[in-house]
């Protein structure tokens, strides 16, 4: 097997005898790359973002990620384009060129991740002209604390489409980097899913990481370290998508992914991807990850628990499916066992007929949930069949808001029933006081969820 290597700006940097739990952020830094920048060191501010050429079906994308989760290692035989790599003093890059003309950058520090996540929505393929092209959502993840927003949104919004010679743009043209099987002291990315299962039988200590989003603050931020770490992220068998029956989505695919292969196919998960966290997280979080993770404040779990998900795990035994609902254990504990993954989430069809999901945070976007509720409900002839209801943040694990279900189930979908259920879910989990809420809050925002609900679309 080849030393682990990175294209990075177009020149192959080795990556032996990288220790396993350096970030990607420290590794470019290490070269004299030192236009990204760390500024919370857990993916909320963007400062570190930089562009790896993803797979977009024959072709590639410029995706930016934030290169403080992602450990090094996993780059080996992929391509990274940095600040640096856009342009030089001499001769800027539209995007730096646009920040500059435009008094986008004051203090500079997080002026470099800006110009990488606004570089990789500029050689967006699909993306229109005039002000209106740029999606201004493609910088969500970027934070400015002393600019001001308006210069670099206005800096974005003037972007003209690239030349024809620009060589970013032609290279997107071109398949993006293979996986690249990479096996060092303390890391491992396997070849398939059969030698992943393998190494987790034979480190049954291992840490497996896909995007790292999670991973990667307990490494930043708390200091631990794993004996052994397994990548599954470029798994091709936990890469498939299926809407042929069940809606299966395979647990490697990052939430970014998913999002672009199902579309409105699941109409309650795309009311979910705007509101989760950051396109630079979306980006590198994958749907298996944030389950395995079993956060108690996630957003993804309350709406695949409303959807009524299972999850298929598979180990050198072979799979077995769990239901969601019974998947979390306690706080941050799961149904896994020692050498086990999640290779798919699977949605059951034919999908409820009215769905929503609510989360109330202290900001609309890029937050941490105080509260998260999604519900799914089957009305036919006027009643209520089925009810489905997840919740986030109000107990030690997502939980289905079982006796609010039953309050709803075989009465008539009118105000009358949805008044006495928002009662009953005004009490359901253990709510606590802490510093995203107040557990009368909490409780407070649960009993208005589904009023909010049937204000908005009522019988409709």
């Amino acid at each position: 097997m080849p030393d682990p290597q990175v294209t990075v700006n177009g020149q192959p940097r080795p990556l032996a005898g990288t220790p396993t739990h350096t970030n990607a952020l420290d590794f470019l830094r290490g070269l004299g790359l030192t236009g990204a920048k760390e500024g919370c060191a857990e993916g909320e501010c963007g400062a570190c973002a930089v562009m790896v050429a993803r797979p977009a079906g024959a072709r590639s994308r410029w995706t930016p990620v934030n290169a403080c989760l992602v450990p090094a290692l996993a780059l080996d035989g992929q391509e990274v384009v940095t600040a640096e790599g856009l342009g030089t003093p001499e001769h800027l890059h539209p995007v730096q060129a646009g920040l500059a003309a435009g008094g986008g950058s004051q203090c500079g520090y997080c002026t470099p991740g800006f110009a990488c996540s606004m570089a990789a929505e500029y050689y967006r393929p699909d993306r229109g002209e005039g002000p209106d092209g740029f999606d201004l959502h493609a910088i969500a993840g970027n934070l400015c604390r002393c600019t001001g927003y308006r210069p670099i949104r206005d800096a974005a919004r003037a972007l003209e489409a690239p030349a024809p010679a620009d060589p970013l743009a032609e290279r997107q043209a071109r398949p993006a980097p293979d996986a690249v099987p990479t096996r060092v002291e303390g890391f491992a990315r396997p070849a398939d899913l059969g030698e992943a299962l393998a190494l987790l039988a034979e480190h049954p200590d291992a840490v497996v990481v896909a995007g790292s989003t999670d991973w990667g603050v307990e490494a930043n931020l708390r200091g631990r370290r794993a004996s052994y770490v397994v990548a599954v992220d470029r798994l091709p068998e936990l890469r498939q998508v299926s809407t042929d029956g069940p809606v299966d989505i395979g647990a490697a695919l990052t939430l970014a992914e998913v999002e672009d292969a199902l579309g409105d196919t699941v109409p309650l998960l795309a009311e979910v991807w705007p509101l989760f966290a950051s396109p630079l997280i979306r980006n590198g979080a994958t749907i298996g990850g944030n389950l395995a993770t079993a956060s108690p404040i996630g957003d993804l779990a309350p709406a695949l628990l409303a959807l009524d998900a299972s999850l298929v795990l598979t180990s050198t035994t072979g799979d077995r499916e769990v239901a969601l609902s019974e998947f979390f254990t306690g706080y941050r504990e799961t149904v896994l066992r020692v050498g086990e993954l999640i290779r798919a989430v699977r949605v059951p069809t034919p999908l409820a007929g009215r769905t929503t999901f609510r989360k109330i945070a202290k900001r609309r976007y890029d937050d941490i949930s105080s509260v998260a509720v999604a519900a799914a409900v089957d009305v036919v002839d006027g009643t209520v069949v089925r009810a489905r209801i997840g919740l986030g943040g109000v107990a030690a694990t997502p939980l289905r808001a079982r006796a609010t279900e039953a309050a709803l189930e075989g009465r008539p979908w009118i105000g009358e029933t949805v008044e006495a259920a928002s009662a009953v879910l005004a009490g359901e989990g253990t709510p606590i006081d802490d510093q995203r809420a107040s557990a009368a809050y909490r409780s407070a925002m649960l009993g208005n969820a589904l009023r909010a609900w049937w204000d908005e679309e009522g019988e409709s």
